[in-house]
């Protein structure tokens, strides 16, 4: 039976990614200290790898394919391919950024404030990418962590990566420029993505992961309404694109259905009785396939 060998992020992105999987339709199982998962899938095989490293295994065709961010991609120089973003990070749906930090009382202000500054970052690569690109010479040092707390005694800026900023600032720390935005991609090996069932078995997996991802934020709400104040409620709904009308077995009222945003759901409800609206049901949604 073909197989297609699978890495799955170990770290911050994990619970996350679990999660979506999940949603989309695969349960993955992990043990304690175990970096090899069980799926309900025999057709893929998983490993649990960092996502630091999860572009040098795929290059070498320990893994089929794995999912990690764009920003490991580019930092290891691993010559892999790129099939989908999947827009999700540890805390919420959105890419991250990495970003040229300093103390907020720093007279650094822009690129060209760094030369010969000493810059603590876990990427090198792309921080070193990022000099070259404003001609600034300066010392990229490489953190194992904790990077915020090494300003200013241990380095005069640092590159990290942030979804917030959140962290930053509780560090009285300010952010000078964006050197990379990244998200969450889904790469392959270039033989494997060469493979006509691997790839479509990759690409099958990633329309599920997608329409895990659309359907997150947003919730279906069905309510019914007479013809006559059918423009009333219409006026009130966002949609997806447009709603669903559906006849009833009264001939005077119909069943409307439509995706919304679910943080507006509180704020239409009130609009949408008021209007006339009845029998308003809200329900979860698991995947939208557009």
């Amino acid at each position: 039976m073909s197989r297609l060998k699978l890495g799955i992020p170990k770290g911050s992105l994990q619970e996350a990614t679990l999660e979506l999987f999940a949603r989309a339709g695969w349960k993955i199982t992990l043990g304690a200290r175990n970096y090899v998962p069980t799926i309900d899938d025999s057709e893929i095989e998983c490993l649990m790898v960092r996502a630091q490293e999860m572009a040098r295994y795929v290059e070498t065709g320990a893994l089929d394919a794995g999912i990690t961010g764009h920003d490991w991609v580019v930092e290891t120089g691993a010559s892999v391919e790129e099939l989908s973003e999947l827009v999700y990070a540890k805390q919420r749906l959105a890419r991250v950024r990495w970003v040229l930090a300093v103390p907020e009382d720093s007279a650094v202000h822009d690129a060209s404030g760094l030369e010969g500054k000493v810059i603590a970052t876990e990427v090198v690569r792309i921080t070193q990418d990022y000099l070259a690109r404003h001609g600034v010479k300066a010392r990229v040092e490489f953190s194992w962590g904790a990077t915020e707390v090494k300003v200013p005694q241990l380095a005069d800026a640092i590159v990290e990566v942030t979804e917030t900023g959140a962290s930053l600032r509780a560090n009285r720390l300010r952010i000078v420029d964006t050197v990379l935005e990244s998200a969450t991609v889904f790469i392959m090996n270039r033989p494997a993505a060469a493979d006509a069932w691997k790839r479509e078995k990759a690409e099958n997996l990633i329309l599920m992961l997608q329409g895990a991802i659309a359907a997150a934020s947003k919730v279906g709400l069905l309510l019914n309404v007479h013809r006559d104040d059918l423009a009333a409620v219409l006026g009130v709904l966002p949609a997806l694109k447009k709603p669903t009308i559906s006849a009833l077995s009264d001939p005077e009222w119909v069943a409307i259905n439509t995706i919304v945003e679910e943080a507006v759901v509180r704020q239409i409800l009130p609009k949408l009785k008021a209007a006339k609206a009845q029998g308003i049901v809200e329900y979860p949604l698991n995947k939208i396939v557009l």
